[in-house]
């Protein structure tokens, strides 16, 4: 019964994650669309993604978040914080449920993801 639980806990944090990613993606590129939609597009010369989108701190203000662009890369992050929250998810249940060997293979997990993303 403990591991059904594990398991239902897991996919609800799954489940947010992705529909949420997907609702921000899909806002985001009809916002996108709306305000872009004449624009021409010139690829002789390359146009990198705006400074306010490489940082968390930029992509959380609020005119970053009207635009399409901002709540894409907000979606895209969502996405990407998923699994991680998954896996810190397993941990504190493993835990909790006293089960150590799975608490500490969650821990290493936990730490080579967040070690990934942010040394990155």
């Amino acid at each position: 019964m403990e591991d059904q639980r594990l398991e239902i806990a897991v996919s609800y944090v799954l489940r947010i994650g992705v529909t949420g990613a997907a609702l921000l993606v899909l806002t985001g590129g009809i916002l996108y669309l709306r305000q872009h939609s004449g624009d021409v597009a010139d690829y002789r010369v390359f146009q990198g993604e705006p400074a306010a989108y490489r940082t968390l701190h930029g992509l959380l203000k609020l005119k970053t978040l009207r635009q399409g662009q901002g709540l894409i890369q907000l979606g895209l992050l969502l996405l990407i914080f998923t699994p991680i929250a998954r896996v810190a998810l397993s941990l504190f249940l493993f835990l909790a449920g006293r089960d150590w060997l799975y608490g500490v293979v969650s821990a290493i997990v936990l730490t080579m993801l967040l070690y990934s993303f942010f040394s990155a």
